[in-house]
């Protein structure tokens, strides 16, 4: 049907390179609440500054469980994203999952529910799409979802989840230039590498 056609033309980049925002795009701060707390990591305004040269299209998909917990307001996740945004935007899309985590919703990750709304307000197909983040339900989320995986270690990764990573790189530049077929290889491909379909 005409309605489900992609937007997007197959390209040698990725149609969309997606971000978990706490730990991959800025510092991690726990339950953070206060823009003036947001720190981009090294290396982000050159990765998403390269991103846009080449006409990817970027986006941010976050679990932020502080809401259902009651640490925070919805409100309080909006303007700490406007802050991502201004000091690393315009990005092309947002999704945040706000719920609890016991709450059994669709979206949290690793359930692959964030990337795939991600997808489908973009019009582009998963198997098009990179997704970069620091832990293992980051990566977990994108094998679920259809797309790539990228794993930039933090010191919150765990060592199982480095070595089950489809790929690894040391820092986000590093992932998004291997994103983009600009590096040969990341610092590491992980056995998940073989299929990354859900």
């Amino acid at each position: 049907m005409e309605a489900d056609r992609l937007d997007q033309p197959r390209t040698p980049f990725p149609a969309a390179v997606l971000f978990d925002r706490d730990g991959t795009l800025v510092d991690d701060v726990p339950y953070n609440r206060d823009p003036r707390k947001v720190r981009p990591v090294p290396g982000a305004p050159e990765a998403l500054a390269r991103l846009r040269a080449l006409g990817v299209r970027t986006g941010v998909v976050t679990n932020q469980s502080g809401v259902g917990r009651g640490f925070m307001g919805s409100v309080d996740v909006y303007r700490v994203n406007r802050r991502v945004d201004d000091l690393l935007g315009p990005f092309d899309v947002w999704r945040v999952c706000p719920h609890h985590p016991e709450q059994g919703c669709r979206c949290r990750k690793p359930r692959p529910g964030l990337i795939l709304s991600a997808c489908r307000a973009l019009r582009v197909a998963p198997a098009d799409v990179v997704f970069i983040g620091d832990i293992g339900s980051d990566m977990e989320a994108a094998q679920r979802a259809g797309a790539r995986g990228i794993l930039v270690p933090t010191p919150v990764t765990l060592p199982e989840e480095v070595e089950a990573a489809p790929a690894v790189a040391p820092d986000l530049l590093s992932a998004v230039l291997f994103a983009l077929g600009e590096s040969l290889e990341p610092a590491s491909v992980g056995p998940a590498s073989a299929g990354t379909g859900p």
